[in-house]
């Protein structure tokens, strides 16, 4: 018998048992949809983060107190980092364009009787430059306004939604601490960075912060939560970070180990890009489970297919079909029911992929590697699964299983 003739009679079978058949495949299609959305969700996460960190620009780099081996010890980070350090960067390293130090905390902000926590950031004029930060109206605090602990502050768009509404916030007065601001700009709308609300803050001159709202809590001078830099250009990353690595090392007179990190928008991408496609993996691992749960299902309904056609194999083999006729009728039933199987599941995984990518941030993409893979370790699976049934029909004696029947 022809492969052909085969994969009628196969098809034929297949059909005059739809329901048993739908059910097989079952574990075939959940497992190649489960494994193709995951992936997709996977490295649609992966690229979401990546955009994140490149809209920062490709020349920044941060400056965060501690050692790398602190910072995984501890929340609590030393207070290491002062503005009187971001002052010597700016005017020391030649690689660097601008630098803005940034002290930030949550305070509770007043206006009227309404009443909102946010993040207030001291930073300098700066600040702007560093991290691409427009103002939308109204006008940034100047460094005056940073000589002379001023009182302003500039509110990130959804601050301004909140207390104001469609009103015109400029002039007006809001309470930071129970200390009057005098608001004098609206900062256009950046979105989500990583999940934090990047216009539910405000921003104050970095000297006012530290007199007026946190304190001076470090010994060293002013303290700083982390300082923004940025090079003069992408090739001069490299020297920038050497240069001001070497300017800390001599302030804070370091002998052993840093007590500070000096992070580049590369070194993120790297971390993200590690987290991300490990978490991809083990997200497509625990979909794979089910395919081999649908392979397990397929070998099973077969060997019941094979004691339910007993007769039928006896028959055949007593008018000449020979073991390999019979072994590639059951071959071809377990392929076709993987095959359609992968099919649908890579349908309905495809599907899902692009729901998620409508209705999320995640930039989720149907991946090409993804379907090739599930379908062909769908069909792999029924093939694999399908030999020890398979094997077991074609071993079947006529007689005995025409006496059986």
């Amino acid at each position: 018998m022809n492969i052909v003739e085969s994969t009628k009679m196969a098809v034929k079978t297949l059909t005059a048992n739809k329901l048993r058949s739908a059910l097989t495949m079952l574990g075939i299609i959940i497992g190649n949809a489960s494994v193709i959305t995951m992936v997709g969700v996977g490295q649609g996460a992966q690229r979401y983060a990546s955009e994140q960190f490149e809209s920062l620009g490709p020349n920044v780099l941060f400056i965060i107190p501690g050692s790398e081996e602190a910072q995984n010890r501890t929340l609590d980070l030393p207070r290491t980092l002062t503005l009187e350090d971001a002052k010597a960067i700016s005017s020391q390293v030649p690689t660097v364009s601008a630098v803005a130090p940034q002290l930030q905390t949550q305070q509770t902000l007043t206006y009227s009787n309404r009443r909102s926590t946010s993040l207030v950031m001291g930073t300098t004029p700066d600040f702007l430059t560093v991290r691409d930060f427009d103002v939308e109206r109204g006008r940034f605090f100047s460094e005056l306004d940073v000589q002379r602990n001023t009182q302003v502050v500039a509110l990130g768009s959804d601050v301004a939604r909140k207390f104001f509404g469609d009103a015109e916030p400029i002039g007006r007065q809001i309470r930071i601490r129970n200390l009057s601001f005098q608001v004098i700009g609206v900062m256009e709308s950046k979105g989500a960075f990583l999940g934090n609300n990047q216009d539910d803050a405000v921003y104050i001159p970095i000297t006012t912060m530290s007199s007026r709202i946190t304190g001076n809590t470090s010994p060293y001078g002013t303290e700083v939560s982390f300082i923004s830099v940025a090079a003069r250009d992408e090739a001069s990353v490299s020297a920038a970070e050497f240069q001001l690595r070497n300017l800390l090392r001599l302030r804070h007179k370091v002998t052993d180990e840093d007590d500070f990190t000096v992070r580049s928008q590369k070194d993120a991408l790297e971390i993200v890009g590690n987290v991300t496609g490990a978490l991809t993996l083990m997200l497509a691992a625990i979909a794979a489970i089910s395919l081999f749960v649908g392979g397990i299902g397929i070998m099973n309904i077969m060997l019941v297919s094979v004691r339910e056609r007993t007769h039928e194999i006896g028959l055949r083999k007593a008018i000449g079909a020979s073991q390999q006729d019979i072994l590639v009728q059951f071959m071809i039933e377990a392929i076709i029911l993987s095959a359609i199987g992968g099919i649908i599941g890579t349908a309905i995984g495809a599907g899902g992929v692009m729901l998620v990518g409508a209705t999320t941030p995640l930039k989720a993409g149907v991946s090409t590697a993804a379907i090739v893979l599930a379908v062909g370790v769908s069909g792999g699976i029924g093939l694999f699964f399908g030999v020890f049934p398979a094997r077991q029909a074609a071993k079947l004696d006529p007689i005995v299983a025409l006496r059986s029947a």
